[in-house]
């Protein structure tokens, strides 16, 4: 008997602009609008989700959120399932990634 694991590429394109749901609350996070990546390393390090634009502000908008690629559990035809908890630090400013002060002991 032989497993045969199917391990699908996909493209920055394919994950775009889908809707990411946490799936430790329900609640809907926003859009992916971009991925982080390690040149370096060549990982991929997260998603981001921008932050909600506050209703009458023309000074922008809060940090946007940045979602470690660990947490992603499953990426469907039309959603992002993700599991991250409330309060965690892992909805972490963009330059949290590119500096690693994400607090890694919190895994």
């Amino acid at each position: 008997m032989y497993i045969v694991e199917v391990i699908r590429l996909i493209s920055t394109q394919d994950i775009r602009d889908k809707e990411v749901i946490n799936i430790y609350d329900g609640r809907s996070m926003g859009f992916v609008d971009d991925m982080e990546i390690d040149l370096q390393k060549g990982t991929v390090e997260g998603i981001v989700v921008p932050a909600e634009r506050r209703m009458f502000s023309f000074f922008g908008r809060d940090e946007d959120t940045v979602i470690r690629w660990k947490d992603v559990k499953r990426i469907g035809q039309d959603v992002v399932l993700v599991d991250v908890p409330a309060g965690n630090s892992l909805h972490a400013p963009v330059d949290m990634v590119y500096n690693n002060r994400i607090d890694e002991s919190e895994e």
